[in-house]
């Protein structure tokens, strides 16, 4: 066999995969994925229940969230819905989806609502999606929302744009491991106008939006960021058939590395490295210094950690202290060609008596990309 008929590992891979998955009879997963509230994916999500039913299809609602917006709560008359889970915390009757209900009912499709959701304490699992993925492999086919600044790797941008800090998420794993990625999309001006007619939120909730998430620039940065995202899952759908396919793909082999302290901006960073690898269709190797640690340290540094886990990064722990002797011969070794590393700024001065890491790193390995993300102040 010849260079050019040799089988392209990758597509082997995402081959076996996918059969492994179609003959586990496992379900399939369908997310609606939107800028922001309003978009109406939830209606969406309906919609595309009612015409299943038409078609003879065994549909059920297992939890969906209307915000009492009229038009969405029209949408589920005619529609099976299973009860929920009442569960009560500190003298209040929360209302959650029931996994066990679901499953003793089986329907072949499912409508699960707000996927990123954070369960009520006292339940079997912490989040929603989770409960998502024992429906799924019970071989039960799942329809959900999103909200793409609910995906982790997207957190700190949407702050960082908007000032709002989200504190539900899912792993990114949960996006890219969907079936179907179908993108709700309205312009900040039609979103805008919703919410002032009250289609979204109830009078006195909508003029504090509209002042503030709800501002046109904040609505525009989200637009865009969706838009990105659902590119992103069409561009790796293309490549996989494109290698499946065997047609000629000349891909670099990129290598990123982040390094991280133990402090919540690590976090940061990985997130950062996780865009730049992806952009360069590359694997993601975050290394953090075995040392010991205070208990705040170790916590701080455990959640980084996961969430490296989370994003699928390698993780590679480094012997040593922070200093071009401990980094560049791993660097060198793996043959990394773009680290990303926290940048505190320091006068000139300060730099020429005490060169910093990066200075030193540059000058041990000078072929290395070197990508600053700067410390808050």
């Amino acid at each position: 066999m010849t260079e050019g008929e040799r089988p392209d590992p990758e597509a082997l891979l995402a081959r076996a995969k996918r059969e492994e998955r179609e003959s586990s009879g496992r379900g399939k997963l369908r997310v609606y994925l939107g800028a922001f509230a309003g978009v109406g994916k939830t209606y969406a999500m309906l919609n595309e229940a009612h015409r299943r039913k038409n078609y003879g299809e065994d549909v059920a609602v297992g939890f969906v969230e209307t915000h009492r917006r009229p038009q969405t709560e029209s949408m589920l008359k005619g529609l099976e819905i299973i009860p929920r889970k009442r569960i009560e915390y500190r003298g209040v009757i929360i209302e959650e989806m029931d996994v066990e209900a679901i499953l003793r009912r089986r329907p072949a499709v499912c409508l699960v609502d707000e996927i990123a959701h954070t369960n009520a304490p006292g339940s079997e699992r912490e989040k929603r999606y989770e409960d998502v993925e024992i429906l799924l492999d019970a071989g039960i086919n799942v329809v959900s929302t999103l909200n793409v600044q609910h995906v982790e790797s997207l957190n700190d941008t949407v702050e960082s744009l908007t000032g709002v800090k989200v504190r539900e998420t899912v792993p990114d794993s949960v996006v890219d491991y969907a079936d179907e990625i179908i993108l709700i999309d309205i312009s900040p001006e039609a979103a805008r106008a919703r919410m002032e007619h009250g289609n979204i939120y109830p009078p006195e909730q909508a003029r504090a939006a509209l002042q503030g998430f709800f501002q046109k620039q904040n609505l525009a940065a989200l637009r865009e960021i969706a838009l990105r995202r659902t590119a992103q899952e069409v561009d790796e759908q293309l490549d996989e058939y494109m290698r499946e396919t065997a047609r000629d793909r000349k891909d670099v082999d990129e290598h990123v590395l982040v390094l991280v302290d133990a402090t919540p901006f690590a976090r940061t960073l990985i997130r950062r490295g996780w865009r730049l690898a992806q952009a360069m269709k590359g694997d993601l190797v975050v290394a953090y210094l075995d040392h010991e640690l205070s208990d705040t340290e170790r916590k701080d540094l455990g959640r980084t950690l996961e969430l490296a886990e989370d994003l699928n990064a390698r993780l590679v722990p480094l012997r040593g202290a922070a200093s071009e002797e401990t980094v560049a011969p791993f660097i060198e070794a793996e043959g990394i060609k773009h680290v990303v590393l926290a940048h505190t700024p320091a006068g000139r001065l300060h730099r020429l008596r005490k060169p910093s890491l990066v200075d030193r790193l540059l000058a041990a390995a000078p072929e290395v990309t070197v990508h600053l993300v700067a410390r808050p102040r």
